[in-house]
């Protein structure tokens, strides 16, 4: 956690996995959109733990965006005006 502009919060999550392809860093906000096809009920994953983290995050007046890392790997970062 750290402070951006002043009045602002920004929480960010870093992995080191592979990352999301730049096309479909915005699709992976929308309900039920998965990156990996071979992924369905029984083997993990409804798409929406995104979709839900982006719908908090503009309910409660943020923001989530979605980055690759240059050293691999996502950043998934929530901005919160307090």
């Amino acid at each position: 956690m750290g402070s951006t502009a002043a009045g602002e919060l920004s929480i960010k999550v870093l992995d080191s996995g592979s990352g999301i392809a730049e096309d479909e860093l915005t699709l992976v906000l929308q309900p039920f959109y998965r990156v990996e096809n071979s992924r369905n009920r029984g083997t993990g994953g409804t798409g929406l733990g995104l979709a839900i983290a982006q719908q908090l995050a503009v309910a409660i007046g943020g923001s989530l965006t979605l980055s690759n890392r240059a050293e691999g790997g996502l950043c998934a970062q929530i901005r919160i005006a307090l």
